[in-house]
């Protein structure tokens, strides 16, 4: 019910209650009946579904088809042995929990909502006035209120002395909201009040800055309106990130193949064969087993994990708290970022940034005097956050409020009323006079004033005078600024009557302020690398238009007037419409939460990749919707940040953009770990396809596991540190429907493939014919095997470094030297030639040492794929000038 357009007797009436509150015994009825006045809790889930839930991924689940198989096979074969299988699901473990670790996400979203309810409250109990737990509030209570309260519900004003609420982490309004008892009425056309504009009511998680006041609760727990904010936390879809996307289909493509070709050996093995007996069938489910253990890329999940994982760390270096694994990588895809105005673009703190006056600093004392706000420190203060910028202001002209006060202590006051708009102080000076300071409206103050200050006296205020003060505070309010205008009036003597009527006429202008929250310095920097990087900035506020158009304006995310709507003109526009038309607009002020989610979400249908920053309760759910959530760390609430995927701990925009140069970069590593594993993997499986085909066995399964989990891992993860290209932030954002084998990456995935294949078999045949003296086809072969061993592993070292860059040559990378691919190198090089000549692996890899001849051979063979790659490369380039 929108008990705003009602009038108090009409809510009393709605609510079953009085003026005089509820009995206990009513309030305990309907506590009763209804529930308790708190959000409902998340469910949590448990830490072993979490971790298996990590192993839904198909290559995990054929992994431990694999290990299952392999452990029957090492039952019925004493000679097979548990290796395989230890090996197999210690990969599968270890990628369980470094998921787990690091994607773990507890959902405490609505435990923050609720903590940021006031733990007790004033109410009308019985005709007395009682403290009681927030929570046993019901719908008809009458709560009082005072500055420093927090809001316990959704509650219709009945009385308002300068109640002054802070609602900008519902709202998104930077500005504190005056509070009134009246009712009202729908503008022409419009068939709801926007809920920045609903002045006759209080929302539960807002908070009194000023003044008193009581209101009768309309709404408890989870129909109040930050409860519908819950609700849409709870029901908001995570939906995957394009990195999770493309790695998923990925895993299907290669689970398929696994299986075709698995099912094409396994029945071209036993047709051969001609027999059929135990034998051979388990024989054949070895070459199965070797050609999925060959194909399935075992390091790729781990290798992208610890890819992302130095990612986080060094994106928390830079400030942004990643609490999504996946979301490091989204960011360097983003092409609408979706950024709220209160304290994200802007500093969230008002500023007198203009003044109109002959005297400035006559104009700063009086209206530092005429405020509530104390002095903090020299650059702050406290209090309401308007007063609080007119005491900065005086204070950054060496005019500090604690010592103007000792000069000049108040003797009285009127306060500010929302009707008359404005504020008087009375003062005593260190020379006995007594002098007033009124501040306020603008338009409500030039009607009482007579006289103005120039040039240090009071001179008449002329029409022509009058019509340049209004022309300037125009000007002022054109750029969206918050006009307050001074004044003063001396006194013979100390008013016997400090009521408005009675001080409040005769005044002297004094000048006006124009006041606003300033951008951020750092943000319109930050807002054209975006642009340079193909990302547009969308400014989304609860604010009224004209203050979010000048901001917008400033910042270049808009030049015109006509690319900002207003949420009550949203709501006029159909899901159709909106969809075509969404590109017009780059400004949406006076939004609700509703709207946030809906723009994100229709950006999203367009198959934009879409961010968004917010630092307000009223963000949460569109943050929760956005393919990346950006929460603020310092002024942000711990609803934002706890559904947020990555928290700006500095709170700042520019912050963004570095995070979206190491996403690009961490994306760009991973295609190059995806192209090393996949191309290494294809000739693993060739080469047991082939060597099946002929009748020989040319590597087993724990070679082929010892390569993968070895040689192929430690230069992947050296690929995943390389440096970010120079160009990196002038590229457009790739788009979500992009393949990360997109770009030519198949073509070199297979020709490598079947180089490295080639090689490979060489290998073997010439390490059978050095051992024993004839070119011919073996079912096995010692020497053959391990030069075939050594030439694979070694190959993949080598090839590591042509693929720095897929267009750059090997010697002249445009990033400097990776020492970690060095290093992986070397490793690599000295665990190879351990598993060969050290005994008891050799023995358990079922190898024999090779004579030097033959292990120089081996590793000629394999440094030969890094002239082939770097002549394909070049024939490339100049086929594509």
């Amino acid at each position: 019910m929108n008990h705003y357009l009602q009038d108090i007797p009409e809510v009393f009436s709605s609510v079953n209650s009085s003026a005089a509150g509820l009995s206990n015994a009513e309030a305990a009825k309907r506590l009763e009946t209804n529930g308790k006045n708190k959000l409902k809790e998340a469910e949590k889930q448990s830490l072993i579904s979490r971790f298996f839930g990590q192993m839904k991924d198909p290559m995990t689940l054929i992994l431990i088809a694999a290990a299952v198989i392999s452990a029957i096979t090492a039952v019925a074969d004493e000679h097979h042995g548990f290796t395989d299988v230890f090996i197999i699901m210690a990969v599968v473990i270890i990628n369980a929990c470094l998921g787990v670790y690091q994607e773990s996400k507890a959902e405490k979203a609505i435990e923050a909502l609720q903590k940021m309810s006031a733990a007790t409250s004033k109410v009308l109990r019985d005709g007395n006035i009682q403290q009681v737990k927030s929570e046993d509030l019901v719908v008809g209570d009458v709560i009082l209120l005072e500055a420093g309260d927090s809001v316990p519900a959704d509650a219709r004003i009945i009385e308002s002395a300068s109640l002054t609420i802070e609602e900008a982490a519902l709202t998104g309004e930077s500005v504190p909201v005056n509070k009134f008892i009246d009712i009202l009425n729908l503008s022409s056309g419009a068939k709801d009040v926007p809920l920045g504009d609903r002045k006759n009511m209080v929302y539960m998680g807002s908070t009194i800055v000023y003044g008193r006041g009581s209101a009768v609760i309309t709404n408890v727990g989870m129909s109040t309106e930050m409860g519908k904010i819950a609700d849409a936390l709870s029901k908001a879809e995570e939906g995957q990130t394009p990195l999770q996307l493309k790695l998923a289909q990925l895993s299907h493509i290669l689970s398929y193949l696994v299986i075709g070709i698995c099912i094409f050996i396994f029945g071209f093995s036993l047709i051969r064969s001609g027999d059929f007996n135990a034998e051979t069938v388990l024989s054949t489910f070895m070459v199965a087993i070797s050609l999925a253990v060959a194909a399935i890329p075992e390091g790729l999940a781990t290798v992208v994990t610890i890819v992302l994982s130095i990612g986080v760390t060094n994106m928390s270096k830079k400030n942004a708290v990643i609490r999504k694994l996946t979301a490091v990588e989204t960011l360097g895809c983003a092409q609408i970022i979706c950024s709220d105005k209160t304290g994200t673009l802007t500093q969230n703190k008002m500023t007198v940034v203009k003044h109109f006056s002959d005297d400035e600093k006559f104009l700063a004392t009086s209206m530092a005097l005429c405020s509530d706000a104390e002095v903090e420190t020299e650059t702050s203060s406290t209090g309401e956050p308007t007063e609080c910028a007119l005491v900065n202001y005086a204070s950054s002209l060496k005019l500090n409020k604690n010592e103007l006060k000792k000069d000049m202590p108040r003797i009285g006051e009127a306060p500010f009323d929302s009707v008359r708009k404005m504020m008087s102080t009375v003062h005593k000076t260190s020379n006995g006079d007594i002098v007033q300071y009124t501040k306020g409206a603008p338009d409500e103050i030039l009607k009482v004033c007579s006289t103005i200050w120039r040039n240090g006296k009071a001179e008449p205020l002329t029409d022509v005078i009058r019509n340049e003060i209004l022309a300037a505070n125009k000007g002022m309010a054109d750029e969206a600024l918050r006009v307050l205008c001074g004044a003063f009036k001396n006194h013979t003597s100390a008013p016997a009557d400090f009521s408005p009527d009675a001080l409040e006429t005769e005044l002297t202008f004094i000048g006006l302020t124009g006041l606003i929250d300033p951008v951020r310095p750092e943000v319109l920097p930050a807002i054209e690398k975006c642009r340079a990087a193909g990302i547009k900035p969308i400014m989304i506020t609860g604010d009224h238009r004209d203050t979010a158009v000048a901001i917008a304006k400033q910042l270049t995310i808009i030049s015109d007037a006509s690319e900002a709507i207003t949420g009550a003109e949203l709501n006029e526009i159909s899901d159709e419409d909106f969809f075509t038309q969404i590109e017009k607009y780059s400004v949406y002020a006076r939004v609700q939460p509703e709207h946030k989610v809906r723009i994100v979400n229709t950006w999203k249908a367009k198959g934009m990749i879409t961010a968004m920053t917010g630092d307000g309760v009223n963000d949460a759910p569109s943050i929760k919707s956005s393919d990346i959530g950006i929460g603020m760390g310092i002024t942000g609430t711990d609803v934002t940040k706890n559904v947020a995927d990555m928290v700006l701990a500095d709170d700042n925009f520019a912050t963004i953009v570095s995070a979206v140069e190491e996403g690009r970069r961490i994306y760009d590593n991973i295609r190059k770990a995806i192209h090393f594993l996949l191309s290494t993997n294809l000739s693993e499986v060739l080469a047991i396809f082939f060597a099946t085909l002929m009748g020989f066995v040319i590597l087993e399964p724990i070679h082929l596991l010892w390569i993968n989990l070895v040689t192929d891992c430690f230069p992947a993860l050296a690929l995943g540190m390389e440096k970010g290209e120079k160009d990196i932030m002038q590229r457009q954002p790739r788009s979500s429907k992009d393949s990360i084998l997109a770009d030519g990456m198949v073509f070199d995935i297979i020709y490598q493939g079947i180089i490295i294949t080639i090689l490979t078999v060489s290998a073997f045949f010439i390490g059978h014919y050095l051992e024993s003296g004839k070119w011919e086809i073996v079912a096995r072969s010692g020497a053959g095997t391990t030069m075939a061993f050594l030439t694979l592993s070694m190959i993949e070292v080598f090839q590591s470094f042509t693929l720095r860059s897929r267009t750059k040559s090997i010697f002249t990378s445009a990033t400097g030297q990776n020492v970690f691919l060095i290093a992986g190198a070397i490793v690599s090089f000295i665990l190879t030639t351990a598993v060969i000549y050290i005994p008891f692996f050799n023995r358990a890899f079922r190898f024999e040492p090779i004579t030097l001849l033959e292990y120089t051979i081996a590793i000629g063979l394999a440094m030969s794929i890094v002239p082939i790659i770097e002549i394909i490369k070049l024939i490339r380039n100049t086929i594509n000038k």
